[in-house]
């Protein structure tokens, strides 16, 4: 198992698998990611921003980190902070928790860049998400409306925001 930057040439494997999420998420009557754009994943992709665990030849599980998320945390992203985004776990490897090696990886990843909290939106009330994530280390802090943004994909325009994050 390793994490490592994901490139170019995987481009169209990650636009499949955020798009086996989306299915997922609209199987669970939740709200469902709009379809990621190619140009955004590609910028991300150069900036070294979308993330890959491959197991074997596999890509098990994507995501995409940043260090800034004011639309989201408002006020709070003044806190020095690495913040994830669309985790996206290959079907094959759902339920081998994974997402615990995503995690150790990112708190690693944030102190080497001088972060002190790890933090994750959920862009709905997803009980079993947010238990999810709570039983990884994070705390729940909050619940807020968001508006609409220019910023923010569409699944986040109106929506209740579940702000979780984690003391590293």
């Amino acid at each position: 198992m390793k994490i490592i930057n994901s490139t170019i040439n995987d481009l169209e494997s990650i636009q499949i698998l955020y798009n086996k999420a989306i299915t997922y998420q609209k199987n669970k009557k939740g709200l469902p990611w709009p379809i990621i754009d190619k140009d955004l994943i590609e910028q991300e992709i150069l900036e070294n921003r979308q993330w890959k665990l491959i197991i074997d030849a596999d890509i098990a599980c994507i995501w995409m980190t940043t260090f800034s998320d004011p639309d989201i945390w408002l006020e709070k992203n003044e806190a020095p902070s690495m913040y994830i985004h669309r985790i996206a776990m290959n079907p094959k490897f759902r339920g081998k928790n994974l997402l615990s090696n995503v995690f150790d990886w990112a708190k690693s990843f944030a102190v080497q860049n001088q972060k002190k909290l790890l933090r994750l939106d959920i862009a709905s009330i997803n009980p079993g998400l947010i238990t999810l994530y709570v039983k990884n280390g994070f705390k729940f802090i909050d619940i807020h409306e968001i508006g609409i943004s220019e910023n923010l994909p569409s699944h986040y325009h109106n929506a209740s925001v579940c702000l979780l994050e984690m003391k590293i």
